[in-house]
């Protein structure tokens, strides 16, 4: 079942394709998070989305929000895949092992294919989602929604 609005929001530890890692508890009474996931690297959906989020990062930025990308793609696979993007200012961040872990834990991995549903989710500097929405694969996520969600948290 997909996490909403009131869930708390699991914690993980990831690896981010700068080789470092990201917990999200350490953005807890700091910032708010974007929490986006993304089918996999090297499709041109993903491109899209990941480059729009680091067009609008300073918008991003101006609502105390950080950005991070997740997919199950190994974490030298998301490393190749952002030097392909251009600057990528913000995390891209491997669920590859277990496959999928922490998607599941948001009610987002597809079983059937291995992969994470297309699903945003924005959390407050509490751990708290306060808005999430699960798009169709081939959907473009509208960043104005999510910055429609973070206009209420500050």
């Amino acid at each position: 079942m997909v996490l909403n609005a009131g869930d708390e929001a699991p914690d993980f530890e990831l690896r981010s394709h700068r080789g470092d890692t990201v917990r999200l508890s350490d953005f807890r009474g700091k910032q708010n998070v974007v929490l986006a996931f993304h089918p996999l690297a090297f499709t041109p959906v993903c491109a899209n989305q990941m480059r729009g989020y680091e067009s609008d990062l300073a918008r991003f930025q101006r609502a105390n929000a950080a950005v991070l990308g997740v997919s199950i793609d190994a974490q030298p696979a998301k490393a190749a895949w952002a030097q392909t993007l251009g600057p990528i200012s913000f995390d891209l961040l491997s669920d590859f092992h277990p496959p999928g872990e922490i998607a599941a834990k948001y009610g987002v991995f597809r079983e059937m294919d291995g992969i994470s549903e297309r699903a945003v989710f924005v959390i407050d500097k509490q751990g708290r989602i306060v808005w999430s929405k699960v798009y169709d694969i081939p959907q473009q996520p509208d960043n104005e929604e999510i910055f429609a969600a973070l206009a209420q948290l500050d």
